[in-house]
């Protein structure tokens, strides 16, 4: 077996029975009856689990019901905590000794969610990614590849949620070589566009596939940058697969259109459409959102989407934005199992997509209004500042 989709263990088997069922589910997008009522009992448990652990949640539950959303299923109970809540506040469902991985979510200044993960809630998670990238084919133990990473550069002392899952992503394929574009200076990290110019052009001479990952912003200002220098577009070999995240937060204005961005990956760097994939995903809910060949971001089996009324909270239906609210029993650590974003987004039924995939799947429209809070996309675009 793959040993990123080994079996993982909860912390209390017979606590969290169905929480286990569910998270060992191998098909991402398995949809049905029994599947909704195992998530249901999956809910229920997790919410006891923190109830008995975290005063904060236990309050949570004592309140009034929140109004049900029929997408995450009308006998969920799933009270509402905002992401900006793990900014502020660290809560915790398991002793400190039990802390396996410690991440944030932002650069070196300004506020970051503090996020602790015991060992079943980081493994369970990196298991959903592995079966993901098995779905879809992109576990290939025996092709070498090389990787161009849009992440920062490892440091001792670097917590970031973002490195740690662009790393992770480099074990389903073996690394030849590996060129990331945020390098790491000593008192921090630096965009180097030129470096990243110079892997592509040697790699594309190379018969190995390339593995982009990363922020999208950082991939448009190389292939901006390549343009503006007269560099000829590249041809990157057979099986390369772009997969990005973390969004263009802090240069909204010279954001492409996803269909035009792709065009432009493809146009200079030789890259399919159907192996473009962008992902969503957050330091506060780890499951993992990946585009399908269509360009959508389905909901995988493990968890539950709705989108809230700004103003009221309320759920909203099919094809309305509002606040993205992701549900998911597979945390144990951390009171995050229902988790409503700052993210703008809308939701759809799975038939409106052109893909075999039946789950529903939604689109982030950007960021609700303004805030001081900065993500690592945010920390990691004023690295960008200067270039023209």
């Amino acid at each position: 077996m793959n040993p990123h989709l080994a079996p993982v263990e909860v912390p209390d088997p017979e606590a969290l029975g169905h929480v286990q069922r569910l998270c060992d589910l191998a098909a991402p997008y398995t949809t049905g009856a029994d599947v909704d009522e195992l998530f249901a009992a999956a809910m229920a448990q997790a919410n006891v689990w923190h109830a008995r652990r975290s005063p904060f949640f236990a309050s949570l539950l004592g309140d009034p019901p929140e109004e049900a959303a029929p997408s995450v299923g009308e006998r969920v109970r799933a009270p509402l905590v905002p992401a900006a809540f793990f900014k502020r506040h660290e809560v915790l469902s398991v002793p400190r000794d039990d802390v396996f991985l410690h991440l944030t979510s932002s650069g070196t200044s300004g506020q970051k969610s503090q996020m602790f993960f015991d060992e079943w809630t980081i493994r369970a998670a990196q298991r959903m990614v592995a079966r993901v990238f098995d779905h879809y084919g992109w576990i290939t133990p025996d092709q070498p590849v090389n990787y161009l990473l849009y992440s920062y550069e490892p440091a001792p002392s670097l917590k970031l949620g973002t490195s740690f899952t662009d790393n992770y992503l480099c074990d389903f394929a073996p690394a030849r070589h590996t060129t990331h574009a945020l390098r790491h200076t000593g008192a921090g990290h630096e965009f180097d566009v030129h470096g990243c110019i110079a892997a592509l052009h040697r790699y594309a001479e190379e018969d190995l596939p390339v593995r982009i990952l990363g922020f999208p912003a950082f991939l448009h200002f190389t292939l901006e940058r390549m343009s503006a220098m007269g560099v000829p577009p590249l041809r990157l070999p057979k099986g390369s697969l772009v997969v990005l995240g973390g969004g263009w937060k802090g240069h909204a204005d010279r954001q492409l259109g996803k269909d035009e961005f792709y065009a432009e990956v493809t146009e200079l760097l030789g890259v399919p459409g159907e192996r473009i994939r962008d992902t969503f995903g957050s330091v506060e809910h780890c499951v993992p959102y990946v585009e399908c060949a269509e360009h959508r971001l389905h909901v995988p089996v493990w968890s539950r989407a709705a989108v809230r009324d700004t103003a009221t909270l309320r759920p909203l239906p099919y094809g309305e934005r509002g606040f993205l609210h992701l549900v998911s029993p597979y945390i144990t650590s951390v009171p995050a199992n229902s988790v409503v974003m700052g993210d703008l987004a809308s939701l759809h039924p799975g038939e409106e997509c052109a893909c075999p995939l039946s789950t529903d799947w939604f689109t982030v429209h950007g960021r609700a209004g303004t805030s001081r809070n900065r993500s690592c996309a945010v920390a990691a675009a004023e690295l960008l500042k200067g270039m023209p």
